[in-house]
């Protein structure tokens, strides 16, 4: 690996760019914001994407970060990230999605669930509202069973069992997600009551039982189809998935 120059214009790109987030056991880097035209329906919305990176050690000096991470192969290590929308720190209302990666259904379009859906629709519900942000989670594949074992499981799938069978046959819970790192960023970002988009109550439970300020919660239901119908009517009968919207008091 060739090593770090560090000119007087990279450090000036770079500086107040990069923020220590303080864990019990080590830290979280956050790079950003750093400005991202996305195509949004046929329009350019520029949201303002932030990246991290969790790590044991801890250096408050960037410059010490910058050279540890150009030995490193992060491309083999996933990095979750954030896109927000409007005045996120400081406007009083602001909408948030906590998304689980769906390799599937964000990066193909699958229709075998509703992954895909609901990425593009909350970040337009964000961006409609005014303020919001979608935190995008890396380690979440297949409720947390990794991409190669959510092939497997789509396999049994095929097979008669449903989502949760499938899982819990290969050894898995129904879901293992944590959402501390998250919870963290979203800290470091704002401080105010937010509006969570989910219909998972084990988010909305996350969130609570970190002591955020919540002000609701939106449900985000949509593109049934054939081909997710199942997959759909597990997500209520078996994991409790809800359906309306519900106001949080602050916690």
């Amino acid at each position: 690996m060739a090593q770090v120059k560090f000119d007087s214009k990279m450090l000036s790109a770079l500086e107040g760019k990069i923020q220590l987030i303080q864990k019990e056991q080590g830290a979280i880097y956050l790079v950003g914001p750093i400005q991202l035209p996305v195509n949004l329906y046929g329009e350019t919305v520029t949201f303002q994407w932030y990246c991290w990176l969790g790590c044991d050690e801890v250096a408050t000096d960037y410059q010490k970060v910058i050279e540890k991470l150009s030995s490193s192969n992060l491309a083999e290590l996933q990095q979750s990230s954030v896109l927000a929308y409007g005045d996120f720190a400081n406007d009083e209302e602001a909408l948030i999605r906590m998304h689980s990666i769906c390799h599937t259904g964000d990066i193909f379009g699958s229709k075998r669930c509703d992954c895909g859906y609901q990425l593009k629709e909350s970040m337009k519900m964000i961006v409609e509202h005014g303020t919001g942000a979608l935190f995008y989670l890396a380690n979440h594949e297949g409720r947390g069973i990794g991409l190669f074992s959510k092939a497997m499981a789509y396999l049994l799938q095929e097979n008669g069992y449903d989502t949760v069978d499938a899982n819990e046959t290969l050894g898995f819970e129904d879901d293992t997600r944590n959402y501390d790192d998250a919870i963290a960023v979203l800290r470091a970002l704002r401080s105010k009551p937010v509006t969570l988009l989910t219909n998972n109550p084990k988010k909305l439970e996350a969130m609570q039982n970190a002591g955020l300020q919540l002000s609701g919660r939106q449900a985000l239901w949509g593109d049934h189809s054939e081909f997710n119908e199942s997959y759909l009517q597990t997500k209520v009968r078996r994991s409790g998935h809800l359906e309306e919207e519900v106001a949080c008091p602050n916690v």
